[in-house]
C-alpha cells in the first residue's frame, strides 16, 4: 500500500516478496507430511498435541508464543539480524491452545464501536459543510443584489469570477489560514504521517523546519510578485514573464495532475470509514463527493474557505483528543518516549551528501525546503488563497499564521506514530495483519483508545473526512480557476457575460466532483493509479518550481529557454520517478526498516507474513532510491540548469526590457535603475485599478517604452 506523508504526493510500497520456510505446520494438508513431522518429535509430545495440530490445519493460523523479533540493519543494507525462531516442542504447545485464542478477523470486528452516537457525529459534519454552501450560493449572493440594486454603481464585467473564485479579495486573515491548513493537510498526509514515523521513526519530524524555511522564502522571494500584481490564476504570470506555452504547458501539469488526485485523496479516509464501521467504500464515497461538490458548486471559493474553517477545528480537536488520552492510557510521555527509545525510534536523519539514502538531513532540510515552497506556498491552490485577501499585509499576517497552525498540527501527527508505536511496541498490527495496510494503523489506535467512548470515532472519522473535502474542494475550485482562465478563456473570440462566466465555472467543478465517484471505482481496481497519482504529483511539482524560479529570480532567462527547461526537468523525473515505483512494486526498490515484535500478542495471525519480515532485507542502492523528498527540489534544479545553459542557444532577455513587477523584490537592486523607475511609475495606477486586462495591455506597450 501507499502512505503519503504530509502533502506530499509519495508513495512507500512494502515488498511483497514472500519466502516459505521449509517446514510449517499450519501449511501441512496431507496425511503423508503429518507423519513425517510427527517422527521428529517424541512421541509423548505427538500425543499431547494432535488435537491442536488437526484444529490449525483447518484454519491455516500459527502463532508462536516465543518472542520473535526482527530486526534489519540500518548501517550495512545487505544484513539482516533475525532471532532464533522456536523449537518445535513450543509451536506446539502454543498450537494446543489456539482454539482458545481470538483470530484476527474477531479482534478487528470487536475494534469496530462505530455507534449512532458516531454516526450522528459524522452526519452533522456533512449537513454543516452543506449549509455553508446553501449560505454563500443562494442567501448571501441574494442579499448582495438586493444590495446592488439600491446603489447606483453598476456591477463591473468579470465581477462574477472575481467573487467565485478569489471571493472578491475581501477575505478575512483568519478562515484563510485555516482553510490553507485544511487544504495543504490532506486525509493521505493524516494518516500516513504517523504510519511513516511508526515505521521508520522521528527522521520525517524534521520536515517541521523546513515548513519555517519555506515560509521565510516565499514571505521575501514570491508572494510580492503575485499578490502586487492580483491574478487569478498564477499561471497568467508565465505569460506575461514568458508567453502562452509556458502558460498552457504549466496549466495541463496541473490539470492532469488534480484528475489523478482527487479520487485518491477521497479514496484513503473511505478506506477508514470502512474499518471503523464496515460501511462499503462506494456506499460513502457518493455521498461525501456530491456534498462536496454541492458546496464548492454553488458556493465558491467562500463556501471553501469557510467549510475548510471549521473542519480544521474538527481535526486539531480529533488529534488533540487522541494525543491526550492515548498518552494518559499509556502511563504518560515518559513511558511513550521510553518504548520509542528502546523500539529505535527517535533518530536523526543521518548526515550524508547521498540523495539516494531515504532521509538525510541534506534532503529533508534542502529537498523539503524546496518541496514545501512549491506544494504549500506557490501552487495554485495556494496562491488562489492568498489572493483573495485584501493587500500584502494581511497576505504576510495568513502566512505566519499559516505556517504556526501547520507546524502545530504536523507535530501532532508525528506524535500519533510514537504513540502508535508505543501502543503496539511488542505485537506489531502490520506483521499481524490486523491492519491490512500501512495507513489503517492511525484507524487501529484510534478505535484502541477512543473506541470505547461513544462519538469519539465518529469524531475522528470526521476529522480524516475533513481533511479529505478540504482537499476536494481546493482542488475542485482550483480546477474551475486554471480551466477556465487559461484554456477555455484564451481561445474564446467574444467574451463570456456574467451568466455565462458562472455557469462555466460550476458546470467545472460539477463535472469533476462527480467524476470523482466513477474514479474511486478505478482507483479501487487498479492499484497502478495510485502509483500513477503519486508519480504524476512529484513529476509535475519539480518542473513548475523550476518555472517559478526562473520567471521570479533568473530575469535574464527567457520563455524558449525555460520551456526546453521544464520539458528535460519533466522527462528526467518522469524516468526515475516511473522506474522507482515499479521497483517498489517488484520488490527490487526496498528501504532499511526499524525492528518490530510480536512477543506480546495474544491473538491468532497467519505466520507467513512474519516470514517475509524476518527475510526482508534492503536493496543496494542506486539512482532509484533517490529519497522522495528529492523529488521536487532535483526536478526544480534540473529545469533551472538546463534553462540557463539553454541561454547560450536561445540567447537571454536585456534588463532593461524586464517588466520589475515580474521579479522579486530583493532582485531589484540589480535592474537597471532608470527602467524600474518608469515602469513602476506608470505600473502604479494599473495596480490600483487592479484590472489584469490592463496589466496584460500594458505589458505589450512595453516594447514603445524608453
Amino acid at each position: 500500500m501507499s502512505s503519503e506523508p504530509a502533502g506530499g504526493q509519495i508513495i512507500t510500497t512494502t515488498p511483497s516478496a514472500t519466502i516459505m520456510a521449509s517446514s510449517q505446520l499450519a501449511g501441512s494438508s496431507t496425511p503423508s507430511t503429518t507423519t513425517t513431522t510427527s517422527t521428529t518429535v517424541a512421541a509423548e509430545i505427538v500425543g499431547s498435541t494432535v488435537a491442536g495440530i488437526k484444529e490449525t490445519m483447518k484454519t491455516l493460523i500459527t502463532t508462536p508464543t516465543a518472542r520473535t523479533t526482527t530486526t534489519t540493519s540500518m548501517a550495512t543494507p545487505s544484513t539482516t539480524t533475525i532471532s532464533s525462531v522456536s523449537s518445535t516442542a513450543a509451536i506446539s504447545s502454543s498450537l494446543a491452545n489456539d482454539p482458545t485464542k481470538q483470530s484476527v478477523a474477531d479482534l478487528s470486528s470487536s475494534l469496530q464501536h462505530f455507534g449512532i452516537v458516531d454516526y450522528c457525529v459524522f452526519v452533522l459534519m456533512l449537513i454543516i459543510c452543506a449549509a455553508i454552501g446553501f449560505y454563500f450560493g443562494f442567501i448571501e449572493k441574494k442579499q448582495k443584489k438586493k444590495g446592488q440594486k439600491g446603489s447606483a454603481t453598476e456591477q463591473r464585467r468579470g465581477s462574477e469570477a472575481l467573487d467565485y473564485l478569489v471571493g472578491g479579495r475581501k477575505m478575512k486573515v483568519f478562515p484563510v489560514s485555516l482553510s490553507l491548513v485544511a487544504s495543504f493537510v490532506s486525509g493521505i498526509s493524516l494518516l500516513g504521517t504517523s504510519t511513516e514515523i511508526y515505521v521508520y521513526g522521528t527522521q520525517y519530524a524534521f520536515i517541521l523546519i523546513t515548513l519555517a524555511l519555506s515560509g521565510v522564502i516565499s514571505w521575501y522571494v514570491f508572494l510580492p510578485v503575485f499578490c502586487n500584481l492580483q491574478l487569478t490564476s498564477t499561471y497568467e504570470y508565465f505569460e506575461m514573464r514568458f508567453g502562452k506555452s509556458i502558460r498552457y504547458f504549466c496549466s495541463i501539469l496541473f490539470t492532469v495532475g488534480m484528475i489523478l488526485y482527487l479520487p485518491v485523496a477521497i479514496y484513503v479516509p473511505a478506506l477508514t470509514f470502512n474499518q471503523v464501521s464496515g460501511i462499503d467504500i462506494h456506499t460513502i464515497t457518493p455521498v461525501v463527493c456530491v456534498v462536496c461538490t454541492f458546496y464548492t458548486c454553488v458556493g465558491g471559493l467562500k463556501a471553501v474557505v469557510w467549510t475548510d474553517a471549521i473542519q480544521s477545528v474538527v481535526m486539531y480537536g480529533t488529534i488533540l483528543i487522541i494525543c491526550i488520552k492515548g498518552t494518559l492510557d499509556l502511563g504518560g510521555l515518559g513511558a511513550v518516549l521510553q518504548r520509542n527509545w528502546e523500539g529505535g525510534r527517535l533518530k536523526i536523519p543521518d548526515m550524508t551528501w547521498d540523495p539516494t539514502v531515504r532521509l538525510s538531513m541534506t534532503s529533508v532540510i534542502i529537498g523539503g525546503t524546496l518541496h514545501k515552497i512549491q506544494s504549500s506556498d506557490v501552487n495554485q491552490m495556494s496562491l488562489q488563497r492568498f489572493l483573495s485577501l485584501p493587500d500584502m499585509g494581511k497576505v504576510k499576517q495568513c502566512m505566519f499564521l499559516f505556517t504556526t497552525l501547520l507546524v502545530f498540527l504536523l507535530f501532532c501527527c508525528c506524535y500519533m506514530g510514537l504513540l502508535s508505536y508505543a501502543s503496539f511496541y511488542d505485537c506489531d498490527p502490520l506483521v499481524t495483519k490486523l491492519a491490512s495496510a500501512d495507513d489503517q494503523m492511525p484507524t487501529i489506535l484510534v478505535m484502541r483508545i477512543l473506541g470505547v467512548i461513544p462519538g469519539l470515532p465518529g469524531i475522528f472519522v470526521a476529522g480524516v473526512f475533513s481533511a479529505a473535502l478540504s482537499s476536494l474542494s481546493t482542488g475542485l475550485n482550483s480546477l474551475a480557476c486554471v480551466i477556465s482562465e487559461d484554456i477555455i478563456k484564451p481561445v474564446l473570440k467574444n467574451p463570456l457575460t456574467e451568466w455565462q462566466t458562472g455557469f462555466m465555472l460550476r458546470f467545472i467543478v460539477a463535472f469533476f466532483g462527480l467524476s470523482c465517484i466513477a474514479l474511486v471505482f478505478v482507483v479501487e481496481k487498479m492499484g497502478t493509479v495510485l502509483t500513477l497519482a503519486t508519480m504524476t504529483g512529484a513529476v509535475t511539482m519539480g518542473p513548475l518550481l523550476g518555472f517559478y524560479i526562473c520567471g521570479v529570480c533568473m530575469p535574464w532567462v527567457n520563455g524558449k529557454s525555460t520551456l526546453i527547461g521544464g520539458v528535460v526537468s519533466f522527462l528526467t523525473l518522469g524516468w526515475i520517478c516511473f522506474h522507482a515505483q515499479l521497483g517498489q512494486m517488484q520488490g527490487l526498490v526496498r528501504h532499511p526498516k526499524l525492528p518490530v515484535s510480536v512477543e506480546g500478542c495474544t491473538y491468532d495471525y497467519d505466520n507467513s507474513t512474519l516470514w517475509e519480515r524476518q527475510n526482508y532485507t534492503p536493496s543496494e542502492r542506486n539512482i532509484y532510491h533517490l529519497s522522495f523528498m528529492w523529488y521536487t527540489g532535483f526536478g526544480g534544479i534540473i529545469c533551472c540548469v538546463v534553462a540557463n545553459l539553454a541561454c547560450l542557444l536561445c540567447g537571454t532577455n536585456k534588463l532593461e526590457d524586464i517588466n520589475p513587477d515580474l521579479i522579486s523584490p530583493v532582485l531589484h537592486r540589480f535592474l537597471p535603475a532608470r527602467r524600474v523607475e518608469v515602469i513602476s511609475a506608470e505600473m502604479e495606477p494599473l495596480k490600483m485599478e487592479k484590472g489584469k486586462d490592463e496589466i496584460l495591455n500594458f505589458k505589450k506597450s512595453l516594447d514603445v517604452v524608453e
